[in-house]
C-alpha cells in the first residue's frame, strides 16, 4: 500500500499553508531584484571587455541564451557559476554586488549584513549611469586596445589633465 504523503494524495502540489497558487506563480515569474542587479553587473563587465554573450557562454560551457537569462535576472546565478563568471570576466566575486542601490541593500540587510557580503561602507551610486553609457564603454575598450603600456599610461595622464581638478566643477 502506498503512503498518502508519498503519492501526493490529498496534497495541493508544493503549496505552503494556505498560499494562493496564483500568488505563488506570480512570485516565481518575477525576477529577484538581487538577481537583476547581479545580471546587470555581468552584462556591464562583459561589454567592458568587448565580449559577446556567445563568447562568454562558450568560456563557461553555456549557450548565449543562458547568458541572456542570467543578465536579465530571469535565471539565478548559483555560487559555483558566479565563481566561474568571476574567473572568466577577471573580477572578484564582490564585483557582482558592487554599486547595489541603497534601497535594495537596505531591504536585504543593514550595515552589519552589508559588511558580511563585502559592503564595508554605504555604496553611493552615480547620479547618471556613466559606467553604462555607450561612450564610456567605447572609451574603455579603445583604451585597453592600446598595446604599449607606456603609451596607455600617457593617454591616461592626458585624460586626467584635461578633466577639472574640482570634481564639482562643470
Amino acid at each position: 500500500m502506498q503512503d498518502a504523503s508519498r503519492s501526493g494524495a490529498g496534497l495541493e502540489g508544493d503549496q505552503t499553508m494556505g498560499e494562493d497558487p496564483a500568488e505563488k506563480g506570480e512570485r516565481e515569474s518575477k525576477p529577484s531584484p538581487i538577481d537583476v542587479h547581479v545580471g546587470s553587473r555581468i552584462r556591464l563587465r562583459r561589454t567592458l571587455l568587448g565580449m559577446s554573450q556567445e563568447r562568454l557562454g562558450e568560456a563557461l560551457g553555456l549557450t548565449f541564451q543562458q547568458i541572456q537569462k542570467y543578465e536579465r535576472g530571469v535565471n539565478r546565478v548559483g555560487a559555483s557559476r558566479l565563481f566561474d563568471l568571476a574567473r572568466v570576466l577577471d573580477v572578484p566575486i564582490s564585483f557582482f554586488f558592487d554599486d547595489m542601490p541603497e534601497p535594495l541593500a537596505r531591504e536585504y540587510g543593514g550595515p552589519a549584513a552589508r559588511r558580511a557580503v563585502g559592503f564595508a561602507e554605504t555604496q553611493e551610486g552615480f547620479d547618471d549611469d556613466a559606467l553604462t553609457r555607450r561612450e564610456t564603454l567605447e572609451l574603455v575598450r579603445a583604451y585597453y586596445r592600446i598595446a604599449d603600456p607606456v603609451v596607455r599610461k600617457r593617454v591616461f595622464e592626458l585624460i586626467k589633465s584635461l578633466a577639472p581638478t574640482d570634481p564639482t566643477a562643470t
